[in-house]
């Protein structure tokens, strides 16, 4: 390695709070495709791949902690989540650029790499780790999702809005759905089910539309999500007739 490479690794590790057991993981994580073929070193091609499926992996189990458990839900979030935009924009907050190892002509600023590099850099920790998932979250997850609250929110928020755009084209009005609430367990570990919803419209306050009694949500750890769950339930129930 020339002493600019080893100076990049140090600093990386660094950064991380986290010194590789196998320095060339970490090399090959941060070397593009273009380098590696030029002077014929691995790139970070394979633990890109690799750390794609560890961050997946990562992502739901943090939403189901989170008491979500819808797999559509699961996707949609995901899809948001690990989208080339979320991982170019962790890319920036760590200021990854500085660490690549590319050609000299070769552009990084507005390409994927940014987003390869991380998600590679996710496999190689993996990798030197011996397979540790809680690793992975700690140094380079957790620190950079800050917004994963805000992002299930909206998506809660888009369920509700997505149904009522539905009911006020076929009713032609304004509509409100109130729900009830079922909790059990203790006041510190509450277990939320949203149920017996009610379609009502704003102004006379008559009930719309029935919806059958046993529609009700999953159990989730807090409001919220047993209101997403039911909102999301009720429009598929609507579709069907």
């Amino acid at each position: 390695m020339y002493i600019n490479e080893m100076d990049k690794l140090r600093k990386f590790q660094e950064f991380l709070d986290y010194e590789f057991n196998n320095k060339e993981l970490l090399l090959e994580s941060l070397t593009t495709p273009q380098l590696g073929n030029e002077i014929g070193i691995p790139s970070y091609e394979f633990l890109e791949t690799l750390g794609d499926a560890v961050i997946k992996i990562v992502l739901i189990l943090k939403l189901y902690k989170k008491g979500v458990k819808d797999p559509g839900e699961i996707t949609k979030i995901k899809a948001t989540l690990e989208s080339d935009n979320a991982l170019k924009n962790i890319a920036k907050k760590i200021g990854l650029e500085k660490y690549i190892l590319k050609t000299e002509k070769q552009r990084i600023k507005g390409t994927r790499i940014l987003a390869d590099i991380f998600e590679s850099i996710c496999g190689a920790l993996f990798l030197d780790s011996e397979y540790n998932l809680n690793l992975v979250e700690q140094k380079m997850i957790n620190p950079f999702y800050e917004d994963l609250n805000l992002i299930i929110q909206t998506s809660m928020i888009s369920s509700k809005n997505t149904l009522l755009e539905f009911l006020q084209e076929k009713f032609k009005t304004n509509i409100t759905i109130e729900l009830e609430y079922e909790k059990s367990g203790e006041e510190h570990d509450l277990i939320w089910i949203a149920k017996n919803p009610r379609i009502i419209d704003k102004f006379s306050k008559k009930t719309l539309l029935k919806i059958p009694i046993n529609l009700k949500s999953c159990k989730f750890k807090n409001k919220r999500d047993s209101e997403k769950d039911i909102y999301t339930k009720i429009l598929e129930y609507l579709k069907t007739k």
